[in-house]
């Protein structure tokens, strides 16, 4: 199985994807640059994290218009993994195949530190590979990871199990303490925290190792 991981300018999490996938995984990756339009091949998508643009005007906002997300869009769909990391997550509800939007922290302060997460996978493919209310440990780096949505979503969200990975110590002021939300399909997933960090026991533990083995499928 390839796994297209998608590259704008300002990606900076692009090659530690590959790394944890090829070094840490075995699993065969393909760069897929932001001004193509070919997924022939690819089956899961990776959205990574970084400054795609330059973030100018708000995180997201202007990768979402790149061509490779229209097929990007097209293969979620049609019922296609898609992982959204950090910058990826927030691409993901720009481009509306996520609810919410992630703004400033509460602080305003860039957070870089790990994060104790708990995961429910509920329908999720991409968190099969945990058992629910598993406790793990994934780093965190970003300044604008506060997840808002409105009361009423929210409620939605947690009744439909689609909050999958919670803060047990809320760094960024997200509501309901959302770490990662997946949609109601359960095959496209936004996280803030970074699971490609976490896949080697010297280098920030190995509590990303399922998330990214797993690939999305249920």
């Amino acid at each position: 199985m390839t796994i297209g991981i998608v590259v704008f300018p300002g990606s900076n999490c692009d090659r530690d994807l590959r790394w944890a996938m090829e070094g840490c995984l075995r699993r065969p990756t393909r760069f897929l640059w932001h001004e193509e339009r070919d997924l022939a091949g690819v089956e899961a998508v990776i959205l990574p994290g970084g400054f795609s643009y330059g973030d100018y005007l708000r995180c997201g906002a202007i990768a979402r218009f790149a061509p490779i997300l229209e097929e990007v869009r097209r293969f979620a769909l049609a019922g296609g993994p898609v992982l959204g990391i950090c910058n990826g997550f927030q691409v993901l509800t720009e481009m509306g195949l996520l609810p919410g939007a992630l703004t400033r922290n509460r602080d305003l302060h860039f957070r870089c530190e790990p994060a104790v997460l708990e995961v429910s996978p509920g329908c999720c493919g991409w968190l099969r590979g945990y058992s629910e209310g598993a406790t793990i440990a994934l780093p965190i780096a970003h300044g604008e990871g506060r997840y808002q949505v409105d009361a009423s979503t929210l409620h939605r969200l947690r009744e439909g199990g689609q909050v999958v990975l919670r803060y047990h110590d809320n760094p960024n002021g997200s509501a309901g303490d959302v770490a990662g939300v997946c949609n109601e399909r359960g095959n496209v997933l936004g996280l803030m925290p970074h699971p490609e960090r976490a896949c080697d026991p010297l280098l920030g533990g190995v509590d990303g190792r399922p998330l990214l083995a797993s690939l999305g499928r249920g």
